[in-house]
């Protein structure tokens, strides 16, 4: 017999088998594991037993008409198990789409087929014009060979046809062909031009790259030259973005511009079966651009010569649960593995990046001008409402603006970071809050739906007729959410067309496909909306920005807390004035003297990255310090605090001056889903040294059983 090491879905290592041939590495088997099947995934073939090989249960079946996972992708996960402190074997398949997580064998993609006329099929005559569809096939099969798929979108019969057509030897066939590019039919500007020269000099080696361009500066045309250039190579591209409803306007430029080419498309919203598919497409190197959110980072490319990172400072790129990866930096990861270039793109970079940018870590490339030769930086003003009398969240000069907007014909965005009808439903007569039952977080009231809803753990309840403490009726919503925001406007401008976007309004398939059709169209007046339309949307027609309520996260505990809203406030305010009308922001605040305020005016991200730095610097924060969180959660608050604290009191001594400890002390949100929170932070300015003591804790917390309590470690956290 020959054992093998096999990586299951499990919290543990890799486990061992045997089997009477040796299995390549990187190939999926089923394994017998207490006393169900599982899948597994080879990790190492003809290895040492390490117990009795009578222990030893046999692998029951080899999927091995699949292509093994290959070499670099193992490495890969190797990396990230070692790097995020998480167990091999769940790693392996939270990077695996589910069609491979299941025991049962998957069907391969075929190969694209590609047919043109042959030497014999163009002394033929062509089907008669009266045959419009047949005529039509004939004629793109004499342009040149065309995907089998693409001709049958001409024909629906082409398939038949193809096939006596090919008996008559009228036709040649491929198995692939060298797509065809077209220019671009932007014509780049000199800092365009300059990033995508500089880029293209790039190709070929291991560099990272920080485009940076005001909003509107054009940086995915600057992306596409590059992209360009790959492609017509036939190699592969990967193109990370943050967020799904980025992707149906991205994909729209994508064929515009390279709609011949073999394109998988992977984000969580995709069909299972279609995920599996579009993934083995790339892996066997069929699928030339991969496109997709954060999990595609994991994608196969046997090929692979380029990847771009759109928004790269988005959150977003952050896992939150589980495997707590951050796709951006295992994107660089990756590129240095397959000697490829890395584009990190944003009009308002993460800290982390723009400092490694001034020290030479990465190349800077800036675009510092709009795209469309009219559009201009918008003029952003900062109103001051303490003293003002607010209309369910607007000020008189706020509804001034929209409304003269929407007079001169042009398209507004009311921007808020809450959805919902209102933050809290409150009881004047007694001040009861309706706070969640599971979670430390207040309720929000969804009026439409009748409900209070919690937006960190999803309990739902229907609104209450009166307050559980005094019995009062009466009951007041306090704050405002999109839908009361919504319902505001609708009554101020009755003859607008105003639509919310939030996760409400767009949790369906093709909603946003709709929303971009109907912009378009010029069928709606005011957007009103959250986070989702801060992000890359480009609306010509878009001429002004309103923002409610810009200082909630300044009250925050978390030392990102200006970053994060100075980066959302210039993303939002940059979807103002990208095209021939002149762009204006009003950002309504309670604190107008917040540095972050300022900066936002001057729309002068160098300076405040500088001030920002300067101050982490002097706190040794990230950059200049690196973080881990080690979390615990159990029914009480004291079982998770006293859980890290014991081991905490066993790990103090052993650990390198250079490492301190913060805690245990409860969560920003100590209370979620019924569990209460506690974390312990390690700080080091050595990322050595501070992976050295993670470590340790990861070996501590496996040997300390404690059925009450549940943990995890965070390396990199980006919450508190």
């Amino acid at each position: 017999m020959i054992y093998h090491h096999i990586a299951l879905n499990v919290p543990l290592g890799l486990l061992t088998y045997s089997h009477p041939q040796a299995i390549p590495a990187g190939t999926r088997v089923m394994v017998p594991f207490r006393g169900r099947e599982a899948v597994g995934v080879v990790w190492g073939t003809d290895v040492k037993p390490e117990i009795a090989p009578a222990k030893i249960l046999p692998v029951k079946q080899v999927f091995g008409q699949e292509p093994p996972l290959p070499e670099d992708w193992r490495a890969l996960l190797d990396f990230v198990s070692r790097y995020y402190l998480y167990p091999i074997g769940q790693a392996v398949f939270a990077a695996l789409p589910q069609g491979l997580r299941e025991a049962r064998a998957v069907e391969l993609p075929q190969p694209p087929r590609f047919y043109g006329l042959s030497d014999e099929g163009r002394l033929q005559e062509p089907p008669p014009a009266r045959f419009s569809k047949q005529h039509a096939l004939w004629q793109a099969l004499a342009a040149g060979h065309q995907e089998e798929a693409c001709l049958k979108t001409i024909h629906p019969q082409a398939g038949k046809l193809l096939q006596q057509w090919r008996q008559a030897g009228w036709l040649d066939e491929s198995a692939a062909a060298t797509p065809q590019i077209d220019a671009s039919q932007h014509l780049l500007n000199d800092d365009q031009q300059a990033a995508a020269d500089t880029l293209q000099t790039g190709i070929g080696s291991f560099q990272t790259f920080l485009l940076y361009g005001i909003t509107g500066s054009g940086k995915t045309e600057v992306y596409f030259d590059a992209m360009a250039k790959v492609l017509a190579q036939g190699r592969q591209v990967l193109f990370l973005l943050p967020e799904i409803n980025l992707t149906p306007q991205l994909l729209k430029r994508v064929s515009e511009r390279f709609g011949e080419v073999p394109t998988a498309v992977l984000h969580s919203q995709t069909a299972a079966g279609r995920r599996t598919q579009d993934y083995l497409r790339a892996m066997t190197g069929q699928a030339k651009l991969v496109i997709g959110t954060r999990l595609a980072v994991f994608t196969p490319l046997p090929d692979l010569a380029l990847i771009v990172v759109d928004e790269e400072h988005d959150a977003s790129f952050k896992q939150d649960n589980e495997l707590r990866y951050h796709a951006r930096d295992l994107a660089v990861w990756r590129g240095k593995q397959s000697a490829c270039p890395v584009v990190l793109g944003s009009a308002t970079p993460s800290l982390e990046s723009w400092h490694k940018a001034q020290s030479g870590g990465y190349r800077l490339l800036e675009l510092t001008q709009r795209a469309h030769r009219a559009a201009r930086p918008p003029q952003v003003e900062i109103l001051d409402v303490r003293r003002q009398q607010l209309d369910n969240g607007f000020s008189q000069q706020a509804l001034k603006l929209i409304q003269e907007n929407h007079q001169n014909g042009g398209l507004t965005l009311v921007y808020l970071n809450r959805r919902g009808f209102a933050p809290a439903l409150f009881c004047g007569d007694c001040g009861h809050i309706f706070g969640c039952p599971r979670c430390s977080a207040k309720m929000v009231l969804h009026q439409r739906a009748r409900q209070l809803r919690c937006h960190h753990c999803d309990f739902r309840q229907a609104i209450p007729r009166k307050c559980p403490d005094c019995g009062n009726q009466d009951l007041t919503a306090v704050g405002h959410g999109t839908q009361r925001v919504e319902e505001t406007l609708k009554s101020f401008l009755p003859q607008a067309t105003v639509v919310r976007v939030d996760r409400d309004s767009t949790a369906r398939k093709n909603d946003w496909e709709r929303l971009y059709r109907d912009i378009a169209d010029n069928r709606i007046d005011v957007l009103v909306g959250t986070q989702m339309l801060a992000k890359g949307h480009d609306f010509a027609r878009l001429n002004l920005v309103v923002v409610l309520n810009a200082d909630g996260s300044l009250y925050s505990a978390d030392f990102r807390a200006p970053e994060k809203l100075f980066a959302e406030l210039m993303q939002v305010a940059g979807r103002a004035g990208r095209a021939d009308a002149a762009g204006r922001v009003l950002i309504q605040t309670q604190l107008p003297e917040h540095p972050v305020f300022a900066a936002v005016k001057a729309q002068d991200y160098p300076a405040f990255a500088a001030h920002e730095l300067a101050e982490r610097e002097m706190f040794g924060m990230p950059p200049f310090g690196f973080q881990a969180a080690v979390r615990a959660d159990a029914v009480a608050i004291g079982q998770a605090q006293d859980f890290l604290a014991g081991i905490k009191a066993e790990v103090e001594n052993r650990l390198p001056p250079e490492v301190s400890l913060l805690g245990p002390v409860p969560m920003f949100m100590m209370r979620l889903a019924e569990r209460e929170r506690a974390q312990v932070f390690l700080e080091s300015p050595s990322r050595k040294h501070l992976h050295r003591a993670a470590a340790l804790w990861l070996y501590l917390l496996q040997g300390r059983r404690d059925a009450a309590v549940r943990w995890s470690i965070d390396v990199d956290p980006l919450e508190m």
